[in-house]
């Protein structure tokens, strides 16, 4: 019964049944003075032994609280670092992700602005072969209209006037 009440409480109740049980002995008188002392003495072990086991007792709860203290400590700490771990795998995540973006976005201008370059340098090509081309027709056409040869140098003036007027229309064409 001592050993089901806790603490303090359960060593007055073992101190308690121990003298009680000594005063019955010696209410009975029935055994003689050294029967006497040997049972008070199995009385002192008794209560000396109930003693321990009780000390032992709060001794073992209070180290199995420290313990779990001890552990839910240990646990609060590993979910915080599994956050930090967690927070930090998403910082670099998203840096990595705007690094990206910026990367494929100066990769998107300069193959635009290449392809820009190339498309300038192909119309004028186009137009500089046209206007080549045209200065022929139109020398051509001039001989066979008029019905005598003319004279290419004089008429060098007349094909450049056209030429320029056909860059400038192309160039007002291409910026439209």
């Amino acid at each position: 019964q001592a050993a089901v009440i806790p603490g303090t409480l359960a060593k007055v109740v073992a101190k308690y049944q121990v003298k009680k049980a000594a005063l019955l002995f010696e209410a009975t008188n029935e055994y003689s003075k050294s029967e006497a002392d040997v049972f008070r003495k199995a009385l002192e072990d008794r209560q000396e032994k109930i003693r321990t086991s009780l000390a032992a007792a709060d001794q073992a709860r209070a180290e199995a609280a420290a313990a779990g203290d001890e552990r839910q400590q240990l646990l609060t700490d590993a979910r915080n670092q599994a956050r930090e771990i967690v927070a930090s795998a998403q910082a670099t995540s998203d840096q990595i992700k705007a690094e990206s973006g910026a990367r494929g976005q100066a990769e998107y201008d300069r193959v635009v602005g290449a392809a820009a370059g190339e498309v300038t340098a192909i119309r004028q090509r186009a137009i500089d072969e046209a206007s080549a081309r045209i200065g022929e027709i139109v020398f051509d056409l001039v001989t066979k209209i008029v019905g005598r040869e003319v004279d290419q140098n004089a008429h060098q003036d007349l094909v450049r006037e056209a030429v320029s007027a056909l860059n400038a229309e192309a160039q007002k064409g291409g910026t439209r």
